[in-house]
């Protein structure tokens, strides 16, 4: 439950979002004939959609890959501060694996079982596709089995569940009527491939991609969770898809409906 001066934080905006991920550093090498020199680089793959939630009227904390281990919440009052946690390209072990772990060997709340009580109780979780996110590139995601799957619409294989699909494919809307896809496109621009997932029984498909769930919803507990089994950038998500005039529609649809607004 919220206190009065959490709900009073909030009241200027639509829904209070926290988006964990969707950040990298590239540490690159380049070599020009006899001579090299490395040169590093952060990259933000999220804003598109900052813009966009924003645009909405959302308010969106953007916590970057490397500052979750160290900065994420670890207790249900600090995550009740919003309304929305997006899980975009951020492996279990930056979660699991804190620096007073790792390094120090101390314990530690389990923040994926604190994500699945927030759930529970009433918060809203969206977790989108990426090479870390569901289960992801080689494994390493590694969601599968574990409470933030409980808290999701969809089971996660075990292994590598990248659907690469370099010649585009194009989601469809299915023939469920929801808030979230109300007023969009039945067709939608080409993605470059997805998260092969498996919708529990209790869950609704909204949007499915080559005959795999591509959008699914479902309610746990009070509160409500959204897998989305692409990317919100590239390179799964193109500037076609971006800049489709549905992208905000769909993402503001999908916060505000977990926000239940």
């Amino acid at each position: 439950m919220r206190t009065v001066a959490q709900q009073l934080m909030k009241e200027d905006v639509m829904a209070n979002v926290l988006l964990a991920g969707e950040s990298w550093v590239s540490d690159v090498v380049d070599h020009k004939g006899f001579d090299h020199f490395p040169h590093t680089q952060v990259h933000i793959g999220c804003a598109k959609l900052l813009e966009a939630l924003r645009n909405a009227g959302h308010n969106v904390t953007h916590m970057r890959s490397h500052d979750v281990s160290t900065d994420f919440p670890y207790t249900i009052d600090e995550l009740d501060a919003y309304d929305v946690l997006i899980l975009s390209d951020v492996g279990a072990n930056t979660l699991l694996l804190s620096p007073e772990v790792f390094e120090e060997g101390h314990r530690m709340p389990n923040r994926l079982k604190l994500i699945r009580d927030w759930v529970r109780g009433g918060g809203g979780l969206l977790m989108a596709g990426g090479y870390l996110s569901f289960q992801g590139f080689q494994g390493m995601a590694n969601y599968a089995g574990t409470p933030v799957e409980e808290a999701l619409p969809v089971r996660i294989a075990h292994w590598d569940d990248r659907v690469e699909a370099p010649e585009g494919v194009n989601p469809e809307l299915t023939d469920v009527v929801h808030p979230i896809t109300e007023g969009l496109d039945r067709q939608w621009p080409f993605v470059l491939g997805y998260q092969k997932l498996e919708a529990d029984d209790d869950a609704q498909v909204l949007a499915s991609v080559e005959e795999d769930p591509m959008l699914v919803t479902k309610t746990f507990g009070k509160g409500r969770s959204v897998a989305f089994a692409s990317d919100i950038s590239p390179h799964w998500a193109p500037e076609e898809f971006m800049n489709w005039p549905g992208y905000q529609r769909l993402f503001d649809g999908i916060v505000s409906w977990l926000a239940q607004e």
